[in-house]
């Protein structure tokens, strides 16, 4: 729980976030290139090779890029129990200060964009921007839904149903419809090999999400990428984050759920202009 420190300055109350102690960074990481700092979040069912590989190497070529696999996913050992948002975004926070970082932006992709938020909010001395890729602050029902018929078979072990069920929500509808059919082969065969272990406790994370309130506390530069044609997280969860966001902007792509597959080019080009921008205001 984040602790609050109550300043009374004449007739006026403000209240200023206090930081989060850090634990002892544990989760697998990947660090890459030199620079300003920009950590990264993946989402559920992903890691970070999976959610930012196709454009690891372009974040890298001017920042010193630091992502950390969930429980579960890369190197890092499933939970024994149910995932908890604070240990997640601490220890991503733990991890970039572990490689020499002090401060630094932090991008979110899907659930990582929850983690992403709550970073920012528990630890606002370190957190210069955000990057928010189709993401949610809240599971509607439809989301919880998805999240539940998702994890429920993956335990089935009926892969070829999992991959078939998750295809079309994952991918554009424009991307699904230009595979011929020995490449939507492939792409079902792809989904249903790669889910990691951890696919349960992350699903199961989905549900109980919320990060409404901090949305409200974070006064940094947020950019939020909407994928229009996303029929996981769609993109009415992607305004409502913005919208609640007091320093937010835009910018669509026309992709799905899955901007490195769809769009990674514009994607990387998205990400990279903002950034470029906010560092260079705070330099001046």
């Amino acid at each position: 729980m984040s602790v609050t420190t109550v300043t009374t300055v004449g007739t006026a109350t403000r209240t200023t976030p206090r930081a989060a102690a850090l634990p002892v960074p544990t989760f697998a990481r990947t660090v890459r290139g030199s620079g300003p700092g920009l950590l990264l979040a993946h989402g559920a069912g992903g890691g970070v090779a999976a959610n930012y590989g196709p454009i690891l190497d372009g974040l890298a070529a001017e920042h010193r890029v630091v992502g950390v696999d969930f429980p579960g996913s890369g190197e890092t050992p499933r939970s024994t129990g149910p995932l908890d948002l604070d240990e997640l975004a601490d220890q991503l926070v733990a991890a970039g200060v572990a490689e020499g970082l002090e401060t630094f932006a932090v991008s979110g992709y899907s659930l990582g964009g929850a983690v992403a938020v709550r970073a920012a909010a528990r630890h606002p001395e370190r957190v210069t921007s955000l990057i928010l890729t189709s993401t949610f602050a809240h599971a509607d029902a439809r989301l919880r839904l998805a999240a539940r018929v998702w994890r429920g078979l993956y335990e089935s072990g009926d892969r070829a149903t999992f991959a078939a069920f998750l295809a079309p929500l994952a991918l554009g509808p424009a991307a699904l419809d230009a595979l011929s059919p020995e490449d939507l082969a492939g792409v079902l065969r792809m989904t249903a090999k790669t889910p990691p272990p951890g696919t349960p406790e992350h699903t199961e994370l989905i549900e109980r999400v919320d990060v409404r309130a901090d949305l409200a506390t974070i006064e940094v530069p947020a950019l939020v990428v909407s994928t229009t044609g996303d029929r996981l997280v769609e993109p009415n969860h992607h305004r409502a984050v913005a919208a609640a966001l007091r320093n937010a902007r835009v910018v669509e792509l026309d992709s799905g759920h899955l901007p490195f597959a769809e769009q990674p080019a514009q994607w990387l080009a998205a990400i990279v202009g903002f950034l470029g921008e906010v560092e260079g205001d705070a330099a001046r």
